[in-house]
C-alpha cells in the first residue's frame, strides 16, 4: 500500500528491489510469495511480496521480520524517536537562542525562513535518494526544528499565548488516536481509502498554492483560505489529512516489516512519519493562531 507521505509515495521502501509502494512485480523467476492471509490478494498488484527474491537469498520465509538484517517495529521506533528528538531539540534551542522581540524578529525570522527552505530542499533531496541518509534525515530534521522553533515563538508570543504547547498536545493527541483506530480495524486502508486521501491531499495543496500566490501578487492572505472562518476550515481538514498520512504511513511500515525490508530502511519510516508529524503540528498552530489571535 503506497502511502500519501511524499517519500514513502515516491518509492516505498526499497527502489534496489523494484519497489515502489508495494505494487511491484516479482522480479524475473521469482516466485509472488507473500499473498497468504493478505486481504489484497488475487489480482491486486499490491499483494506481490516486493522482497520474494531477497528472501530467498537470506534463505527465510518473507514473514520472518526478527531474520538478521530485517526492520523490526523497534528499528522504525528507536529511528523515529531520534529524529523527532533532533527536531525538538532545534527546535527549543531556536525557541531560546533566537529571540522574536521588537529588534530582533525580522532577523530571527529570516534565520527560521532559511532553515525552513534549505529543510525543504534536503527533504526533497532524501526522496530522490536511492537509499536512505541517516546525516540527511538528521539535517532535515535540525533545520524544520529552528524554523518549527521560531514560528512557534512567533506565535506564541504576539497572536495566541500558549498556541505552540496546544499544537504539541494536539500533535500527540492525533497519533495516538489514529493509531489506536488503526490497529483496532476501525481504519481499513485500503486501495479506496487510498484513492481517495491523495485526490483530497492534491485538491487542499492546489488551493493552497493558489491562495499563496495571490497573496503574494496581490496582498493580503489571497483568497482568505488561510483566515478567518474559511482557514478555521481549511485547518480542519489540514488535521484530518495528516491523520489520514498518518494510517497510510502506518500500513506502510507494517507491510515493509512484513515484507521483510532491510534494516536501514527504518530511518526512511521514521522520515516519512516526522513530516507527516510536522504538517499535523502546522495545521494545529495555525488554526490555534486563528481561535485565539488576529490572523
Amino acid at each position: 500500500m503506497r502511502s500519501s507521505n511524499p517519500v514513502f509515495s515516491r518509492r516505498g521502501f526499497s527502489r534496489d528491489n523494484g519497489y515502489a509502494g508495494f505494487n511491484a512485480q516479482p522480479q524475473a523467476g521469482g516466485p509472488a510469495v507473500g499473498t497468504q492471509g493478505n486481504p489484497y490478494a488475487g489480482n491486486n498488484p499490491y499483494a506481490q511480496n516486493p522482497y520474494a527474491q531477497q528472501d530467498l537469498q537470506y534463505g527465510a520465509p518473507p514473514q520472518a521480520p526478527a531474520t538478521t538484517g530485517r526492520m523490526t517495529m523497534d528499528d522504525v521506533v528507536m529511528r523515529t524517536a531520534t529524529t523527532l528528538g533532533v527536531l525538538v531539540l532545534t527546535a527549543a534551542l531556536a525557541w531560546a537562542l533566537l529571540p522574536v522581540d521588537t529588534a530582533n524578529i525580522n532577523k530571527s525570522y529570516g534565520i527560521a525562513i532559511g532553515a525552513g527552505l534549505i529543510a525543504m530542499v534536503l527533504g526533497f533531496v532524501q526522496a530522490f535518494k536511492r537509499k536512505a541518509s541517516p546525516p540527511l534525515i538528521l539535517a532535515y530534521a535540525a533545520l524544520e526544528g529552528v524554523f518549527l522553533g521560531v514560528l512557534s515563538s512567533i506565535v506564541d508570543n504576539y497572536i495566541a499565548s500558549g498556541a505552540a504547547m496546544q499544537a504539541v498536545l494536539g500533535t500527540m493527541a492525533v497519533f495516538v488516536a489514529v493509531l489506536v483506530a488503526y490497529k483496532a480495524g476501525w481504519i481499513r486502508v485500503n486501495r479506496r481509502f487510498y484513492g481517495f486521501v491523495m485526490a483530497a491531499a492534491m485538491g487542499f495543496i492546489l488551493l493552497m498554492a493558489v491562495n499563496l500566490l495571490f497573496a503574494v501578487f496581490g496582498g493580503g492572505d489571497g483568497l482568505g483560505l488561510r483566515s478567518g472562518g474559511l482557514g478555521i476550515v481549511f485547518g480542519i481538514i489540514g488535521v484530518l489529512l495528516g491523520a489520514c498520512f498518518l494510517a497510510l504511513d502506518f500500513k506502510q511500515v507494517e507491510d515493509g516489516i512484513a515484507y521483510g525490508a532491510p534494516r536501514e530502511e527504518a530511518w526512511l519510516a521514521a522520515f516519512g512519519l516526522t513530516m507527516t508529524l510536522v504538517w499535523i503540528y502546522l495545521e494545529f498552530l495555525r488554526l490555534i493562531a486563528i481561535l485565539q489571535g488576529n490572523d
